[in-house]
């Protein structure tokens, strides 16, 4: 079975997708589910998102996609964390 993708995205591609990546990573890791994933900021989701199976975005995505996209922002906050988590969760099983 493939691997499935996630793109992680904030305004810059740096700071809090890198944050929210590692938790979902741990998390997913904790579930036994691995995935592949790359981190890249806002500007750059229209050219590369149809390679990707689901977008972990902690700013907003101006585009209409085809891909599933989902707040990374309870992950930074904690608010909902948990929620979010398993719904990520679930998307990639």
């Amino acid at each position: 079975m493939t691997k499935k993708r996630v793109l992680f995205v904030c305004a810059t591609g740096i700071a809090t997708s890198t944050v929210v990546e590692e938790k979902v990573i741990e998390y997913c890791k904790d579930q036994g589910i691995e995935f592949d994933y790359d981190q890249r900021n806002v500007a750059s989701v229209p050219n590369i998102a149809d390679d990707f199976d689901l977008i972990v975005a902690t700013t907003n995505i101006p585009y209409k996609l085809n891909v599933p996209v989902m707040s990374g922002l309870p992950i930074l906050t904690g608010w909902g964390s948990q929620e979010v988590l398993d719904q990520i969760a679930d998307a990639l099983r």
